[in-house]
């Protein structure tokens, strides 16, 4: 079958970096075809301009070379001609991330956005795509792993597949080199996960896991599942982590040392990273690759394209992902909650939370939380982590309403089942979360949407048997979750986040309200004395805590070329640290309402 728009890509040159691809186009536009590349990805909110890494682009037809002109940063125009025009290029490929292309000697990776050029007005053409190995007997045992489906090609081979359109062209990733190969189903769906890196891992117990999460999810929305098959492409790397969500598989990043070993039976916290990024990515196979923002129906790729749902897209889903560890038993409550109160920690202690409505947070992904700066913690909130704290508070807040039966699940469940196709809209949203509960929720998204107020977690958590629990951080590397530890002293802090520096202790966060901030440091000043003493980063904070609050001490920091002093009055720390416990004796409907959520 000759496809009208068909893509060629061989990692040309591995050791520079380099994809080669060609793109032939049987019908070109009469008056001179348009090209272009995708500024952005979709998960990722962030203008990325793929286009900057094409290293050189080339066109011909018949045989003949075609005039290009380049219109803006990303776009192309070819000169009309008559036959097939093809298109052939270079893209550079060294981002290590899951965004992206990565390409060298050991693997190579990338997604269809950073790599393949849009055929203007034929988007909805079917694509042929040829995935071609590197030349060279260094080579010859690489694969290929992908979800894009196969036209001529051997499962995890190079060769021939295809697309039905430039979006599903751009929505399955590929890696390839050596990888490991584990497989698994989940209610009948063939699953794998890829794992390309060094590891020790017990691979029979990452497929026990994740079929257990995988079957948890489809169980939630309910079967069948909506792919036929389903991967897991992990890149393991010394201190790696991220993941981003495709129709039918997920990208990760993760770190070597947070996989599980043989013989290691209990969940560690690495470990449990692990599982709770893999459940996060795999809910998005329903909450955004399918139900969606209406806005983004279809994607513009070549421009921001503003929402003020990722509370709910991300947030719900970062709500989910761990909460499926503990329903399905593959950790504890107590861990479960350790977690909670982390999640809990982390917003409490920016005080961007009392400045910035999540849904202003959502909206403003693109130039803020995308894009943090120093002032990040003093002017923003995540939509991520406050988002999913919504969530909590949504789901006790319908499972106290009413006769207890309805709870988030039973959106979510609704959600897919009006809106698998159609696009969701702001007030549709809300409209649609009161209708299943049976009450008026204008009020609750009011105060945990557009208002900057604290959510009323403590009642809510009350409900179910569950403490909720404030106490000044411990250290510097306290991230809250669990009781305070037995020195039970006031701490004394600065009110800042450090990092390395030749000279000291670089500020990298100055927050507000603190001793630093109100003695007029600022970051990316180097403290390098306090009290005439020499301090480094690893030494700041003991030194501090050497000292009582209230005490004024004297700080010698470099801010540029410039050696400045800072009466610095020192305080104690803030009771921003949050740990959740169990009621010592709850009654018997805390009890149901906790199991219950909990799924005990």
């Amino acid at each position: 079958m000759t496809h009208a728009i068909h893509y060629r890509i061989i990692p040309s040159s591995p050791e520079a970096h380099l994809f080669e691809i060609t793109l032939t186009v049987q019908r070109p536009a009469a008056d001179g075809q348009m090209l272009s590349l995708p500024a952005w990805i979709p998960g990722s909110y962030m203008i990325r301009d793929f286009a900057r890494n094409i290293v050189w682009l080339k066109a011909q037809c018949n045989g003949a070379e075609v005039a290009v002109r380049k219109l803006d940063k990303q776009t192309w125009q070819c000169a009309p001609c008559q036959g097939p025009l093809e298109i052939r290029y270079e893209v550079y490929a060294w981002d290590l991330s899951v965004r992206s292309a990565h390409l060298d000697t050991s693997h190579g990776y990338y997604n269809g956005s950073s790599v393949f050029l849009r055929v203007h007005n034929q988007d909805q053409q079917p694509c042929g795509v040829q995935i071609l190995p590197p030349e060279g007997s260094d080579y010859a045992g690489w694969r290929v792993a992908t979800t894009l489906p196969l036209a001529g090609a051997s499962l995890w081979g190079f060769g021939a597949y295809q697309a039905a359109d430039y979006d599903e062209l751009i929505d399955h990733p590929v890696e390839m080199g050596s990888f490991d190969v584990i497989e698994f189903e989940a209610c009948g769906v063939p699953h794998a996960m890829t794992l390309s890196g060094r590891h020790r891992a017990d691979t029979e117990r990452l497929a026990r896991d994740l079929k257990t999460v995988c079957e948890y999810h489809i169980g939630l929305f309910g079967e069948p599942a909506p792919m036929s098959r389903y991967l897991f492409q992990v890149m393991i790397t010394g201190d790696g982590y991220g993941g981003l969500e495709h129709r039918s598989s997920t990208s990760l990043l993760c770190s070597r040392d947070d996989l599980p070993r043989v013989g290691q039976e209990e969940v560690s916290d690495g470990y449990r990273t692990f599982l709770g990024l893999c459940s996060h990515e795999y809910f998005h196979t329903w909450n955004i690759k399918r139900i969606q923002p209406a806005v983004f129906q279809p994607y513009d790729l070549s421009r921001e394209v503003h929402t003020p749902l990722l509370w709910f897209f991300e947030g719900v889903t970062s709500y989910y992902d761990d909460l499926a560890l503990v329903r399905t038993g593959l950790i504890s409550r107590d861990s479960y909650l350790e977690l909670l109160g982390q999640t809990v920690t982390r917003v409490l202690r920016g005080s961007g939370r009392l400045k910035q409505p999540v849904a202003d947070s959502s909206f403003d992904a693109w130039t803020k939380f995308y894009k943090q700066d120093e002032n990040a913690p003093n002017a923003i909130v995540s939509y991520y982590t406050k988002g999913s704290l919504i969530a909590l508070a949504l789901d006790l807040a319908l499972r106290n309403s009413g006769d207890g039966s309805i709870s988030l699940d039973d959106v979510m469940r609704t959600l897919w089942q009006r809106h698998a196709v159609q696009g969701v809209t702001e007030d549709g949203l809300e409209q649609l979360i009161s209708e299943v509960a049976g009450i008026d929720l204008t009020a609750f998204f009011q105060q945990a949407l557009r208002d900057t107020g604290d959510l009323p977690l403590a009642e809510l958590l009350v409900t179910c048997g569950i403490d909720y629990r404030l106490r000044p951080a411990d250290s510097a590397g306290d991230k809250g979750g669990k009781p305070a530890g037995k020195n039970g002293a006031p701490r004394t802090v600065l009110g800042v986040r450090s990092g390395d520096d030749p000279l000291g202790a670089r500020l990298l966060n100055v927050f507000d309200g603190g001793a630093a901030q109100l003695a007029g440091l600022a970051a990316a000043d180097v403290v390098i004395a306090v009290d005439g003493l020499r301090v480094s980063n690893g030494s700041l904070d003991k030194v501090i805590a050497g000292h009582a609050p209230g005490t004024s001490v004297q700080f010698h920091a470099f801010r540029r070329d410039e050696l400045m002093t800072f009466a610095v009055v020192l305080q104690t720390a803030p009771a921003d640290t949050c740990y959740l416990a169990d009621m010592e004796a709850p009654d018997v409907r805390q009890q149901q309402r906790r199991d219950a959520w909990l799924g005990m």
